[in-house]
């Protein structure tokens, strides 16, 4: 009875309860619309029941300064007003500038870097731990501020030389290597994918020693450049002179090829004409052999004993004087003797008297040991 003397209670009672609340979800939903656009971000997203987040970002919440673990896609979302807060966080990359950064150099100069750009990433996975560890801002914690700690930590440990020139291209890739080993170690979702640092801004007497140094070097750098051109250009001469006596070696062992070759074929000629002219005189000199050899035969067989008395007869009748009587000259009854002993030999020869060992003297007394 009683559980339904309630109900019915309630029954009577939500008419008016319901028209008592509609009023004023209308004042919260007009005063909504009308102050949400003008008003500031940080009070649209408390007030605001419909919340848009944008592309590369997502939404995260806020209850009462609670960080809800509710992390929203980019698009439309509805929330409490006015107790639950909202932020959009960007998860794509996203470049950092960190300008003026003041350092001192090992030597005691002050210097300042006009601006370091650090780009970055935070992980989509890690927002709720990142940001409830370091809040919205955790890029000033882990890139403004450490840039500034790295920056003054590196300048202190290296000379102005070398920060200016020696290392400045080192610099980069230091600062970025510095920021993710602390961001892997305390935050890792963050991810640094790489530092940009500007010039360093130095005293102006200095920066002018530097730019004279910067002339010297240049005009060090244009005299070595003209020096490589003469090496060059020497190299080349060099070059062409080897090119051309090699082509005027190439020609005269052409020349010299050509002069042996012609040398060679005039002696092969020589050589033949030699030849031929050997064997005209050869065969010159066998038939004079062969003709010389016929008379001497012809000769021998002209040796006839009637032959040899006819030529004695014809050669005393030549003769212009003969002497006769008891008184004959010696001289002239040697020479009969003499031609008288020869013509008996060749007798006694032609007829096969004499033998190759006969031996005969033709002294006074050889006319005693000829056989009558």
């Amino acid at each position: 009875m009683d559980s339904q003397h309630q109900t019915r209670i309630s029954q009577t009672r939500d008419p008016s309860s319901t028209s008592i609340m509609l009023p004023f979800l209308s004042f919260i939903l007009i005063a909504a619309l009308v102050l949400v656009p003008s008003a500031s971000p940080s009070l649209k997203n408390t007030m605001s029941v419909i919340h848009q987040v944008p592309e590369g970002h997502v939404g995260v919440y806020w209850r009462g300064g609670a960080l809800l673990k509710t992390i929203t896609e980019p698009g439309f979302h509805m929330k409490m007003p006015f107790l639950t807060q909202f932020e959009p966080v960007q998860v794509t990359l996203q470049t950092d500038e960190v300008t003026d950064i003041p350092c001192g150099t090992k030597g005691g100069v002050m210097i300042t870097f006009g601006k370091i750009e650090v780009v970055n990433r935070l992980h989509k996975e890690s927002v709720y731990e990142t940001l409830l560890n370091y809040g919205v801002q955790y890029d000033k914690t882990w890139i403004y501020d450490k840039i500034h700690h790295e920056i003054n930590q590196f300048c202190s440990s290296h000379s102005l030389q070398q920060v200016y020139i020696d290392v400045f291209d080192q610099i980069d890739e230091k600062m970025k290597d510095a920021l993710q080993v602390d961001c892997t170690r305390y935050a890792p979702g963050i991810e640094i994918i790489g530092v940009r640092v500007t010039k360093p801004n130095i005293p102006e007497n200095i920066s002018h020693n530097y730019e004279q140094m910067e002339e010297e070097r240049t005009k060090g750098l244009i005299a070595i450049e003209k020096q490589k051109v003469s090496e060059k250009e020497a190299e080349t001469m060099k070059k062409m002179a080897i090119s051309e006596a090699e082509k005027n070696a190439n020609v005269s062992k052409i020349l010299m090829e050509q002069k042996l070759l012609e040398k060679d074929s005039a002696r092969k000629q020589e050589e033949i004409e030699n030849a031929m002219y050997l064997a005209r005189e050869k065969s010159l000199a066998d038939a004079d052999f062969y003709r010389v050899i016929r008379e001497a035969e012809a000769n021998r067989l002209k040796l006839t004993p009637e032959f040899l008395e006819l030529k004695f007869i014809e050669s005393i009748a030549n003769n212009t004087k003969i002497f006769f009587g008891d008184k004959v000259p010696l001289i002239l009854a040697i020479a009969i003797s003499l031609f008288s002993c020869f013509f008996v030999v060749h007798r006694f020869d032609l007829l096969g008297l004499l033998s190759a060992d006969s031996k005969y003297d033709f002294g006074p007394k050889a006319t005693q040991k000829l056989p009558r």
